[in-house]
């Protein structure tokens, strides 16, 4: 693991930290793999069921290193996409947590996570016209997806920041916290997440994710081919039986 991404682990929960706040967290090649190997080694741990991704120095992250970009430095890797995340996020949930910028490539970060806590003097924007680059690790094609068409159009073609109160009422943001606060509204969501059984969470993300391509004759079988394991599953047993008498599941991702 590179010192550009560091890793804490608690309740279940990793916290994935891009650790180089003297660039404000600017995506290049070292951050980028270390990203990607640490989604490949903790997506093979069942212990760990929900993920947070924030930045260090209270800046989430300003994009890609351009001084970087300018000498080859390209902060994509093979198979994940910019950042090691873009365009092919884990299995399991993931949780941003903005403080300061979510900028060009650090909010299509932002974007590639399944949940978004703010601070409430955070903003996000898609500056990449204003350099002559498109934003092509994901934003142009998720944001329209997840807010109204012509807000989309707007924040993408002038390239302006806005602040993470305007994305919150627009349903892009899950929750906004007191400055500084991000991190910590950011574990309370992911360890309630947590609480819930692996498998069952993997499965539920995968179904939102994919069933948005599925048409209405094909949606319950393709469905089943993804939650059908689930319920046959050691943890579906322990669930019901932890129902039954009147305790905490003990999950095992089986």
């Amino acid at each position: 693991m590179s010192d550009e991404v560091l890793v804490e682990e608690s309740d279940g929960v990793a916290v994935i930290t891009i650790n180089r706040p003297k660039a404000r967290n600017a995506i290049n090649g070292a951050v980028a793999r270390g990203v990607a190997e640490v989604l490949d080694a903790l997506d093979a741990r069942p212990e760990i069921s929900v993920y947070v991704l924030t930045g260090a120095g209270g800046t989430f992250s300003a994009g890609m290193d351009l001084k970087g970009f300018l000498t080859g430095d390209l902060p994509v890797v093979k198979g994940r996409g910019f950042g090691g995340l873009t365009e092919a996020p884990p299995k399991k949930p993931v949780v941003a947590a903005v403080e300061g910028y979510a900028l060009a490539g650090g909010f299509e970060l932002a974007l590639a996570c399944d949940l978004i806590v703010a601070s409430a003097e955070s903003k996000f924007g898609l500056p990449e016209p204003k350099r002559g680059l498109v934003a092509g690790a994901g934003g142009i094609m998720r944001l329209p997806r997840r807010i109204p068409y012509h807000v989309a159009m707007e924040l993408a073609l002038t390239g302006d920041h806005y602040p993470a109160s305007r994305l919150y009422e627009l349903g892009l943001v899950n929750r906004i916290t007191e400055p500084g606060a991000a991190l910590e509204g950011a574990l309370e969501l992911a360890r309630k997440v947590a609480q819930n059984a692996p498998l069952a969470l993997a499965a539920t993300k995968k179904v939102i994710i994919e069933s948005q391509d599925w048409s209405l004759d094909e949606m319950f079988a393709k469905q089943s081919e993804i939650i059908n394991p689930v319920f046959g599953s050691k943890d579906a047993m322990e669930g019901a039986a932890a129902f039954a008498e009147k305790r905490a599941p003990q999950w095992k991702g089986e």
